[in-house]
Parts: C-alpha cells; structure tokens; sequence
C-alpha cells in the first residue's frame, strides 16, 4: 500500500526504535528516583534528548517540557496564559487545528475571555491589517497562529507575526506540529515566539509524546505557566507525572535525525510534491481543483478537490491501494473547517481529499496515480 497521509502520523525510524528498546526493559529506572544507576541512566537520557531538541529548534535546553504532544500543549499554554490575564482578549485564527477551537471555545465560553479569530485567506494565511487592528481594539494577553496549516500545507509568516504581536504587548505561541521536520526552526532568531508546540509522531518519532517551548522572559527566568496536571514536581515543577522515558528518547533521536538530514528531506519532499502535482493533472486534469498553493508552504501536502466525487467514498475505494485522508485526523467526523474558512462551500469540501507526502516516499511507487 502507498502510504500518503503522514500529516496524521509518519512510521516510527528503526533507529529511533532502537534507541527506545533499552527503555522499556533493562534500563526501566525512575528518572525522578536518586543515586543508584537504574534511575541516573534514566535521568540522564532524558536529558540528552532534551539536548537533542535543544539543537534542533536552537533554543535552551532548559525551555523545553515534555507533554503527550502538541494537543496537550497547545491546552497548557494557551489556558494558562489566557487564565492570568482573564481581561485581556485572546487572538487566534478560524484555521487552527481543531483543538486549539476547542480551547479558544473553552475560554470564551466557561472562562468569559474576549476571544478574537482573524479569517484567513484562499490558501489559509491570515491579514495582517486585521491582525493590527485587533491588536489596537484591547489589550491582549496571547496571540496564537498555526505556522504550517495542517490541511493545506499553507505558511503563515511566524517572525511578522510576532514582532506585529510584540509592539502591542501581547505574547506568541504558535502550533508547530506540521512543520516540525520539513523546514528548519531557529528559535534564538524567532525572539518574539514566546511559545511552541509539537509532536515527536509527526516527524519519525513515536505517539504519545511532545514538547512545549516556552521562552524565558526578558531577565532570563523561565516563565512560570500554571500547571496543566498538578504531580510530582517533574518537569521543572510545571508538568506532574512520571516520565515516559522510552517515549521522551524516541523523540530526541528522531530530532537529531532529521537535523542531519533536514536540507537533503526537504528537497525530496520538494521533488516528490512536483512529482504529485504533474501526475494528478496529467490524469485528472480540469476534473480536479488543487485548494493548496504551490508556493510559500510546508513541503509534501497537497489537498485536492475531485469535482463530483464524495470524498469518503473516494478515501474508502483507494484504501486498499493507498492511505490518503479527506483533513485532519483529530476531526475526521466533520466537513472540514478548514476548508470552509478559506471560503469552499460544504460540496466542495466534501469533495477534497489530502495527500501528505514523506521524504521516505518511493518516487516509483506514485506512478500508481497514472493507472488509477
């Protein structure tokens, strides 16, 4: 089977899963627990891939936390910053990734924050003339901005966005799950994103785990978020709960992959979206509507509208040959919001399906597209 729907979840490396194994069982240690060397080992492979990330995204090692991914935070970050300053107006975009909706509703709705959603264009990005003038309405606690749409693959510009943020006095988080891997982060030069999301599933590590970056403040102390689950004082005293040791160093070795190979990964999901795209029009040709732009955008995500043809009818006769999806998999239920935030009506929506590529895809194998 073809397997083109990696924006839902990409095959764990073998070398990540090597990396993991001595986790789970002879170095199964406590990494809160002390002195003896079950728990050391443990302690200090956490650290290591926390110094793996570090590297990766180019920040401090000690602005890192570990979460269950980017969902939980997204919750952590953007329900503690709002929360603080519950008088202060919330930003965010009609285009986010279903669970940052679902906080934004959460605030607005149980916790009465003024909440704000910029529109979005035909591909996804948002105005910044609209951005500004919200900013000017009231006072703002926390801006959010999804940084590669995970539907449409479209770029917002993360710097402009947080420097425009900054002049106003509000912080900036962005979702970085679906770029993570596919371009490069530098997070010392991004110095008005106080605040980061990701996923280790995304990019070749394993489910279950993720990060939040989370800038320390202009004296250099760490900014102190409440905490989302309350424990043991792990994680810097912000994130209680055991380590999930295997998990935490499966992460770090697929970051410290992907950072060797970054520039060589992003060329080939470049080729093999060319590739794609010239393949789908050659077949199709005024039978399909491309809804994702071809420039200024996360490599390897293609989402195309087959004019007349059901979506979930199409997903279902190609699974047995191909693994594509009709949008997010966190909202798999519901016409995507996506699509209708850029303005396609509900029958055009219902027809679009995502393709999302891998830098391990078989450039041979997508000719399977020519016999369909």
């Amino acid at each position: 089977m073809l397997y083109l729907d990696n924006s839902s979840t990409t095959p764990v490396y073998p070398e990540v899963l090597e990396a993991m194994l001595p986790y789970f069982l002879e170095e199964f240690g406590n990494p809160s627990s002390k002195y003896y060397s079950l728990a050391e080992n443990s302690k200090n492979a956490v650290e290591q891939a926390r110094e793996q990330l570090s590297k990766f995204f180019n920040c401090s090692s000690s602005e890192l936390y570990f979460t269950s991914g980017a969902t939980e935070s997204n919750n952590w970050i953007l329900k503690s910053v709002s929360s603080s300053l519950p008088d202060h107006q919330f930003i965010t975009t009609v285009a986010e990734h279903s669970s940052n909706l679902e906080i934004a509703k959460y605030l607005s709705e149980q916790l009465k924050i003024h909440v704000e959603y910029l529109t979005v264009d035909q591909f996804g990005r948002i105005n910044f003339s609209e951005l500004e003038s919200l900013l000017k309405k009231r006072p703002t606690s926390l801006v959010s901005i999804i940084w590669g749409n995970n539907e449409l693959g479209s770029l917002n510009d993360i710097q402009r966005a947080s420097e425009l943020s900054a002049q106003y006095g509000a912080l900036f988080h962005t979702d970085a799950t679906h770029v993570v891997g596919k371009m490069k982060i530098n997070l010392s030069e991004l110095t008005n994103v106080h605040f980061l999301s990701a996923s280790a599933h995304k990019f070749n590590g394993p489910k279950g785990i993720g990060v939040a970056y989370v800038q320390k403040d202009e004296d250099g102390i760490p900014r102190k978020l409440t905490p989302l689950i309350h424990g043991g004082g792990q994680e810097q005293g912000v994130r209680g709960g055991t380590l999930a040791v295997p998990l935490i160093v499966g992460m770090g070795k697929a970051a410290e992959m992907h950072q060797a190979s970054l520039s060589k990964n992003i060329q080939k999901l470049q080729k093999l979206e060319h590739q794609l795209v010239q393949l789908l029009s050659q077949k199709f040709g005024s039978n399909i509507r491309f809804n994702s732009d071809h420039t200024d955008k996360v490599p390897g995500i293609v989402n195309v509208q087959f004019i007349g043809i059901n979506n979930e009818v199409l997903v279902k006769q190609l699974a047995p040959i191909m693994a594509v999806s009709t949008g997010s998999a966190c909202s798999s239920s519901k016409p995507s919001h996506v699509l209708q935030a850029i303005g396609l009506s509900l029958e055009e929506v219902r027809s679009s399906v995502r393709f999302s590529l891998s830098h391990q895809t078989n450039c041979e194998k997508l000719e399977i597209f020519k016999h369909l």
